[in-house]
């Protein structure tokens, strides 16, 4: 069994509210140059799931179920830094206003720039929801590490859920199951920030060839994914031999430098962190949420 500091970590409550779908402009320009409107973060998304295809939606950067900040008006405020620091993957969450109050749901991941944490709950609860109604989440999980595995850090990780991964133990590293294997070369947006205790970034998906030629052109929302070569710990960088694992947040993307979001999970340096392909490796099937409800 896993030697956690679990014990030791401070569950605090954080509190956000339903985002209205956000649009600084009308229009949004793709990779190739050709302008579009089409619906993207925010709201409450009632049939795009944890689950669900990450590819194919007539959208951009389209959220699953619920999208949440502690500030409507200040996105990239120091509330809304500290709601989507503290939240992590697998917290529980429950509204406490409006016709859906005391519905339950859990946080399924984080995306940057805009500072929404995204949260999965029934469909019967999302029919009764309304934007600004307000959710409380209960987060716990910053701060978290592995005592047996030093080299490896621990980003944006629910406790409870660490112990439902399926992780395995091999030759001294710890073994992640992932649905897929993402090269360094098309990771975008995001990179370079200087944390990664928050937020997400991009599988970048302009190369359409390349993207169906790996298969990612198949991943799923919620899909637990290893980023070769990529340095997580104090920011999102290159760095060869590195690996961090994360779990994929928010649909594909038209503009260049986007794609489907991936918050981190996992990240190491020393060779200590390893992965094993598992086409079901996705927190939706993991955590009994989205369209495994």
């Amino acid at each position: 069994m896993l030697k956690t500091n679990a014990s030791k970590l401070v569950m605090l409550s954080v509190q956000g509210q339903i985002t209205p779908p956000l649009r600084r402009t009308a229009y949004g320009v793709d990779r190739e140059g050709v302008p579009f409107v089409l619906p993207g973060t925010g709201g409450i998304t009632y049939n795009v799931k944890v689950g669900d295809p990450a590819f194919g939606w007539v959208g951009d950067h389209v959220e699953p179920g619920v999208s949440t900040a502690a500030s409507i008006e200040e996105r990239s405020g120091s509330r809304n830094q500290a709601y989507n620091t503290l939240a992590c993957v697998g917290n529980e969450a429950v509204v406490i206003s409006g016709d859906a109050k005391g519905a339950r749901g859990v946080v399924t991941g984080k995306h940057g720039g805009i500072e929404h944490v995204l949260i999965d709950f029934a469909q019967e609860d999302l029919e009764k929801m309304a934007i600004e109604d307000k959710v409380l989440i209960k987060a716990y999980g910053l701060g978290l590490q592995l005592v047996d595995y030093p080299g490896i850090s621990v980003r944006n990780l629910d406790p409870h859920v660490l112990l439902k991964l399926d992780l395995t133990e091999e030759d001294g590293r710890l073994i992640v199951p992932v649905a897929a294997v993402i090269p360094a070369r098309l990771m975008g947006s995001g990179i370079g920030a200087s944390s990664t205790a928050s937020g997400d970034y991009d599988i970048t998906t302009t190369d359409q060839e390349e993207i169906k030629a790996l298969g990612i052109n198949e991943l799923r929302l919620g899909d637990l994914v290893a980023l070769e070569d990529t340095d997580n710990r104090f920011g999102r960088s290159y760095r060869k031999g590195a690996l961090s694992v994360g779990v994929v947040v928010h649909s594909d993307c038209l503009a260049a430098g986007h794609g489907p979001g991936v918050t981190t999970l996992f990240t190491s340096i020393d060779g200590s962190l390893g992965f094993r392909l598992d086409p079901e490796a996705n927190i939706g099937r993991i955590l009994g949420i989205g369209i495994y409800r």
